[in-house]
């Protein structure tokens, strides 16, 4: 069974352009090219369904299609 910690780690775009680490206790940190956090905030995960509210004040969601790949903002993550 999988669970919110089954998905910790680091999550990238296979260019590696954006790189975004799920942190232990709910916090993320994103990265964009050069841009060493991006982005930052907090996330929930339920099930396969992610959803984010980020430090500047927008809110977003994705889907792990399964254990290595998540889907998310027009973007597909894979497990690093």
């Amino acid at each position: 069974m999988k669970t919110e910690t089954s998905y910790i780690g680091m999550w990238q775009t296979a260019d590696g352009h954006i790189r975004q680490q799920l942190l232990p206790g709910g916090r993320y940190d994103e990265a964009r090219g050069n841009r060493e956090s991006a982005y930052t905030g907090r996330y929930e995960i339920t099930g396969d369904y992610i959803y984010y509210w980020d430090d500047s004040g927008f809110e977003a969601d994705g889907n792990f299609t399964d254990e290595n790949t998540l889907h998310h903002g027009g973007y597909i993550f894979y497990r690093k």
